[in-house]
């Protein structure tokens, strides 16, 4: 039998944690394991308790959700995935979390379905970058006057068919759509992105859209 996802959630507000918690401890392959009040509390217990996947509200006092994020992603070898809890009014902080480590959006006012979905996804290690948290990702870009300069250095080391594949995975495809455009089998996508992936040196497909934003593989211009 395998074993349930393990998730904790971190937001300051109570009824959010509690709400949440019931709603993924009714799903047979989700189990919540802890709940924290800050980002503090949420690096804290995300060392004692190992989740497979972090609910992390941005805004909290002290630590916030951005810095906790940076500090969790960034311990060698940590396979915990963060999955950012925000609403519309925060499109400011969509670039800055991603570029933390977030594997991804998930709006507060969520179904039950959708939120627990969202977690079975980036558990499996994809990203959720949707078209329209993608098309909030280039307009921060275009306020910020990307790319930032990052080195293109490493796309170097990509095949033109990878090279083809990254830009894709930053305008928000998904495997199935990519397969489609290119007229691959989507198995063949999924072993050129894990390619890329370990190229790159990077965790997931989100990470990989601001990498393709950041050298300036692809620009916010005509968006």
């Amino acid at each position: 039998m395998t074993s349930p996802i393990k998730v904790m959630i971190a937001d300051d507000q109570m009824m959010v944690r509690q709400g949440f918690t019931v709603l993924l401890n009714a799903q047979p392959d989700i189990e919540v394991v802890g709940q924290a009040v800050d980002g503090a509390d949420a690096v804290a217990q995300v060392a004692a308790l190992d989740p497979d996947v972090v609910l992390m509200d941005i805004r909290m006092p002290g630590m916030g959700g951005i810095e906790a994020t940076s500090v969790i992603t960034a311990v060698p070898g940590a396979s915990v995935k963060v999955l950012v809890l925000t609403t519309f009014d925060l499109d400011e902080y969509v670039y800055e979390a991603l570029r933390a480590g977030a594997s991804g959006f998930l709006l507060k006012d969520a179904s039950a379905d959708q939120l627990a979905e969202a977690v079975r996804v980036v558990a499996a290690g994809e990203a959720l970058l949707s078209p329209n948290i993608t098309k909030r990702l280039i307009t921060e870009f275009s306020r910020m006057g990307a790319p930032r300069g990052r080195s293109r250095a490493r796309i170097d080391e990509l095949t033109e068919r990878e090279t083809e594949v990254l830009s894709l995975i930053a305008q928000g495809l998904s495997n199935a759509e990519i397969a489609a455009h290119l007229v691959l089998a989507e198995q063949t996508v999924k072993t050129h992105v894990g390619r890329i992936l370990v190229k790159l040196g990077l965790r997931d497909r989100t990470q990989a859209a601001v990498f393709a934003y950041e050298t300036g593989l692809i620009r916010p211009t005509g968006y």
